[in-house]
């Protein structure tokens, strides 16, 4: 039973942090797309 707990956390913890990870890279990937964009706007 406490192994069954111990791994539910833990599949809950990296599932979090996964979330995370994803999240920030789309945060990156959208920033990095702003900064093209930019630079296109100022180079017309």
């Amino acid at each position: 039973m406490s192994r069954l707990i111990a791994l539910l956390l833990i599949a809950g913890t990296a599932a979090l942090a996964g979330c995370n990870t994803v999240s920030g890279a789309g945060q990156d990937i959208s920033k990095g797309g702003q900064a093209i964009s930019n630079s296109a706007e100022e180079h017309k």
